[in-house]
């Protein structure tokens, strides 16, 4: 089980990063469009430089649902490998079968 802090810190990431969303992708294609003038791009990074560090997309971590560990991942279920493994073994993810030969 991971610290609930640091879970709760990946949560308030996950809210950052919606609320300034939408003002972060229109900053963000005006510094990449080559046909404006080079100040305006400039202009535009310095204001992306002002938006909350935690509210870039990046450092939002995928996080299991039910333990919080940021390892082994699977982005289709949601969890981990091992919750993935036990959810699995006792049959409660539609679908998946453990493989034996």
């Amino acid at each position: 089980m991971a610290k609930l802090s640091s879970v709760n810190k990946n949560e308030r990431r996950k809210k950052l990063v919606k609320k300034y969303a939408n003002k972060y992708a229109k900053l963000k294609a005006i510094s990449k469009d080559e046909s404006l003038d080079e100040t305006e791009r400039l202009m535009a990074r310095l204001k992306m430089a002002e938006i909350p560090r935690n509210a870039n997309p990046t450092r939002v971590r995928n996080r299991c649902a039910t333990t919080g560990r940021p390892r082994g991942y699977y982005r289709k279920f949601g969890i981990n490998r091992i919750e993935l493994r036990n959810l699995g073994n006792k049959g409660l993810i539609p679908g998946l079968t453990k493989s034996s030969w």
